[in-house]
């Protein structure tokens, strides 16, 4: 699916402390149009990030409805985030939305894809994007064998992940919730 080529998300649980961290490429087809974009948001009176990878008006749209849900449920983030799964896999016109979501608060980080999966990771790491696999392992690796904080785990993952994906780059946008 060409639309998930055009970034990298990271979110790390550590220490009590969940981080989402994105760069800021945007890229169409094998242009780069954009180093700056902001990929992570946050709701729910700054109590949940949300980082998002794929097709932006998709995962726009995939975001509002996923606030609407987080307010639904008064924070209640597993459950909402189920209820967006439910109505993104069953709805005619969400099930034709190319994005993927990491949702994250200060007890759970999830992956939310349109196929109606709702993932908590094992490890309290996970990543999307084009770059997930490579940012992902780096962050296993630092996890297992460094002192460093999850702010600083995300950081080093995408900069690793920078260096290898071509639709990755170095402007890292970070966001922390302890």
């Amino acid at each position: 699916m060409d639309t998930f080529r055009g970034t990298t998300v990271i979110g790390i649980k550590r220490n009590g402390v969940t981080t989402l961290a994105a760069d800021g490429q945007v890229t169409i087809g094998q242009a780069i149009v954009k180093g700056t974009a902001r990929k992570i948001l946050r709701l729910y009176d700054d109590k949940v990030l949300v980082g998002f990878a794929g097709a932006v008006a998709d995962a726009q749209t995939l975001a509002e409805r996923f606030e609407g849900k987080i307010e639904e449920y008064h924070g209640n983030l597993p459950r909402a985030a189920v209820e967006l799964a439910r109505e993104w896999r069953t709805d005619k016109y969400l099930r034709r939305l190319e994005s993927m979501l990491l949702v994250g608060n200060s007890e759970h980080l999830l992956l939310i894809s349109g196929s109606g999966e709702v993932i908590q990771p094992d490890g309290d790491v996970v990543a999307i994007g084009s770059g997930a696999g490579y940012a992902l392992a780096a962050a296993r690796v630092l996890i297992k064998h460094t002192d460093l904080d999850s702010k600083g785990i995300a950081e080093e993952a995408l900069r690793v992940a920078a260096e290898i994906c071509i639709y990755t780059n170095e402007n890292i946008v970070v966001e922390t919730i302890q």
